[in-house]
């Protein structure tokens, strides 16, 4: 929905959509050693060369000739066919019994909530943790959060659906912020402090800056939010305050193991899933998709 709303510039007119997705291989060109024809595979949204000079320090999501290129610079999964550079690095076999759509959820949101919200906002068992927005990233967010044991996880959001889902997913607390009161309501929970991580899973200024009101001194501030227009950052309430504040694009060097907490039953990530459609009928999971108050979607399963 970023791209649509022209958050995300690189993407052109034309450009066929989409970063995640499980398939079968057609065919491999003559530099794919790992994957043969017939197998069954998990599609990373980052594509990685394996050898450039990000790609060694495990930064991914920024290799010179990779990265985010799925469904933004070139084609993407939304199709009956799709091409994937650097296929021995950016695909993964699928398990033998493995459920296919959950896989899906492997394809970007886990690893992103994982990577850019939980572990960027080194969360800690006993920890208080907010995550701004109730959607699919959001909720990934929270649901990998719980592997670290946090004493208090508090979701805030706009729409009472979410929010119910969050609580079914482990939240502590859902607050509803069209009030303007959700900083009010943390503080109390918090007996003033605050909270040690902030995640903001939404991408627009008014909750960035909510985050930066919510995290506690020594705290940390992990964004994970496509932004398309400026935030200010508040300095003059901030510079004493010892907190730190991250950014990233997810680098998917997560997916194995979270893999394999799919495959012993740690991790529900099925739950996400709210929508189906064929891709002939792909306009109407879009509207699905954007009019998720009215339909309670979540996230939207395409098959080709």
């Amino acid at each position: 929905m970023h791209i649509l709303k022209g958050d995300v510039p690189s993407c052109q007119p034309g450009r066929i959509l989409g970063h995640e997705g499980v398939g079968i291989i057609e065919q491999v060109g003559a530099a794919v050693t790992a994957f043969k024809a017939s197998d069954r595979v998990l599609i990373s949204c980052i594509s990685a060369c394996g050898k450039c000079y990000y790609c060694r320090k495990l930064m991914y999501s920024h290799c010179t000739t990779g990265g985010w290129i799925l469904g933004n610079r070139i084609d993407g999964t939304q199709a009956e066919f799709v091409r994937i550079p650097y296929a021995d690095t950016s695909l993964y076999p699928i398990p033998e019994g493995a459920d296919e759509e959950a896989l899906v959820m492997l394809s970007d949101i886990l690893p992103t909530g994982f990577e850019c919200g939980v572990l960027n906002g080194k969360v800690q068992p006993g920890a208080t943790v907010a995550i701004v927005g109730a959607g699919p990233i959001g909720l990934a967010a929270l649901l990998t959060a719980q592997f670290f044991s946090p004493a208090q996880t508090i979701v805030i959001d706009l729409d009472d659906n979410r929010l119910e889902v969050a609580t079914r997913f482990g939240a502590t607390a859902a607050i509803n912020s069209a009030d303007g009161k959700a900083l009010e309501s943390v503080m109390k929970m918090t007996e003033g402090r605050g909270v040690d991580t902030a995640i903001e899973a939404v991408g627009i200024p008014q909750t960035f800056e909510l985050c930066e009101k919510l995290v506690a001194p020594g705290g940390q501030l992990a964004n994970i939010g496509v932004h398309g227009t400026k935030v200010d950052l508040h300095l003059e309430s901030l510079w004493d305050r010892n907190i730190t504040i991250t950014t990233r694009l997810v680098d998917t060097v997560s997916t194995p193991m979270l893999l394999n907490t799919l495959r012993s039953h740690k991790l529900d990530a099925k739950r996400l899933i709210t929508h189906r459609f064929k891709l002939d009928r792909i306009h109407d999971a879009y509207e699905t998709f954007a009019h998720a108050a009215d339909t309670r979607a979540l996230k939207v399963i395409i098959e080709a």
